[in-house]
């Protein structure tokens, strides 16, 4: 009797389980050396030639063509890392896959797989509360918020710009979205632009679009600007069924020249005097009603994108209109400068100041595609570790430290616990060791020998982290050297790494249809 299509596969017993972990652990094993100031950048080039190249775990899982389903939940690991905290992607997925390793001892030492989850979840109980405990007593101000910024990007692909100086920019770019009860982090968006060094980067109060003028007669800046965001096409009317219309003598085709233009001319003047300095609108704008609103000096962009108007709208504080006789002046919004610029082959729209001072630009520039690219990424990430060390006003030292107290807290808490679930607990702190000896290892020292000296110096002072400063390699106390984590993230870390872990360890039986 067949109860399953001839065509499927079955993988049953420990064989399921090895091949499990073995594919997770191959994926956390990928991203390893990219992790820390001297971590490594991957190059990734998919199949038509696209080249990525980049040391952002979250991005490298990604743009890796992934197909086995243990090993895509360690990219789950790195997703949920990156949505939910923003840093940490690389931690949380080699934590991971580490955790499945020390399972795959405990199972052929015939523990249980359901001993193993329940120490792991035990001890990840357990390393919560240690990071609580590691919880700096300072406060949060804008300096700390620097060093958090600043240890997220050191080692990332931030042009000839350090990370100090790009620090600065993420810091007030969040503190211009705080709010009384949390942070706006949508309001604080990353351009880039190709064609100037990285020390060009810089903070626009407002957003940043690619459009140009609809003519080239019209202004290039307005300040104090009235703005119009229409989804209103300024030309003549077109039927949406195909129609011809006979014309027999000259008086009736200038008569419909004389209406076109009169259409036309409507339109322009309508919005000449509704006294809107910017519009900008999703439809199309006939080349005379352009020409015309020129020589009025207004200055319009046509065919914008849907996300753009509502970028425009949530900055400005305009109301988008749909109808040009609805047009009033309270739906305009307003801004301090707006702008049409030129670099090189690309225009750009600057909405500065006033009501788009709510929204925030961090405009980057970078010689190439590959820096500008990897810039945005880095940025990207301090701005959300930033707005949760904001949030949250909870920060941890880096370097490693946190992992070591970690560690540390759960042995001493495992020799209270009975029966083979003690080895599991263990097992969770000797995983947590990756992140130390890693770091160790890609700074060229011997991972084992500098975790021995991390426990010794956390023994003796309660924080100890690896610090790379320029050719050197110390241990000390990170918070002396301004190397600071949100708590969050090391939260986050601990938990989604737990739970793709004991996901994986569960599983006995795959079966995969042809």
């Amino acid at each position: 009797m067949f109860i399953m299509s001839e065509d499927s596969q079955r993988t049953q017993g420990r064989d399921a389980q090895s091949s499990n972990i073995m594919a997770g652990k191959a994926v956390a094993e990928s991203v390893r050396t990219t992790l820390g100031p001297r971590g490594m950048d991957k190059m990734l080039v998919d199949s038509g030639g696209e080249v990525v190249i980049t040391n952002d775990g979250a991005t490298i899982l990604n743009e890796m063509d992934i197909e086995h389903p243990a090993a895509q939940m360690i990219v789950e690991v790195a997703d949920s890392q990156e949505e939910e905290v923003g840093d940490g992607t690389t931690t949380a997925a080699v934590i991971a896959g580490n955790l499945l390793g020390e399972a795959e001892d405990l199972i052929e030492q015939d523990v249980h797989a359901t001993t193993i989850v329940e120490g792991y979840h035990e001890a990840s109980e357990i390393a919560l509360e240690a990071i609580s405990e590691q919880v700096s007593e300072e406060v949060v101000d804008d300096e700390v918020l620097k060093q958090v910024a600043e240890s997220s990007m050191t080692g990332k692909g931030t042009g000839g710009l350090t990370a100090e100086s790009l620090a600065e920019t993420v810091v007030e770019a969040i503190r211009h979205v705080e709010l009384e009860d949390g942070v706006a982090r949508d309001n604080v968006t990353v351009h880039t632009q190709i064609g100037a060094s990285s020390n060009a980067t810089e903070l626009v109060p407002g957003i940043v679009i690619d459009e140009e003028p609809a003519h080239d007669g019209m202004p290039g800046e307005v300040e104090d600007a009235s703005l119009a965001v229409l989804d209103v096409e300024l030309g003549v009317r077109t039927g949406e069924i195909d129609a011809e219309y006979s014309i027999d003598s000259i008086d009736q085709l200038n008569s419909a020249i004389d209406a076109e233009e009169s259409e036309v001319r409507g339109y322009a003047e309508t919005v000449a005097e509704s006294g809107a300095d910017v519009v900008f609108t999703t439809e199309d704008v006939d080349d005379r009603v352009a020409s015309y609103l020129a020589t009025e000096g207004v200055l319009v962009f046509e065919g914008i994108g849907d996300s753009d108007a509502k970028d425009i709208v949530s900055a400005t504080g305009a109301t988008r209109v749909g109808a040009l006789d609805d047009l009033e002046e309270a739906d305009f919004g307003q801004a301090d400068r707006i702008s049409a610029e030129n670099y090189g082959d690309d225009d750009l729209a600057f909405v500065e100041g006033g009501a788009a001072a709510e929204t925030v630009t961090v405009f980057v520039r970078g010689g190439t595609e590959h820096i500008v690219d990897e810039l945005e990424r880095a940025i990207g990430d301090a701005l959300d570790v930033v707005a949760t060390a904001l949030a949250s006003g909870e920060v941890v030292p880096g370097a490693g430290a946190t992992e070591i107290a970690i560690a540390d807290k759960i042995r001493e808490e495992a020799a209270g616990i009975e029966g083979r679930k003690q080895l599991a607990v263990n097992a969770f702190a000797d995983a947590l060791d990756i992140v130390p000896r890693t770091l160790a290892a890609n700074t060229g020292r011997d991972p084992i020998d500098a975790l021995v000296d991390l426990r010794a110096a956390h023994d003796s002072t309660g924080r100890a982290g690896l610090i790379t400063s320029g050719e050197e390699v110390t241990i000390d106390d990170p918070f002396d050297y301004g190397v600071i984590d949100p708590a969050d993230v090391k939260r986050e870390a601990i938990e989604s790494a737990t739970e793709a872990a004991t996901m994986i360890a569960r599983i006995d039986d795959v079966i995969a249809a042809e």
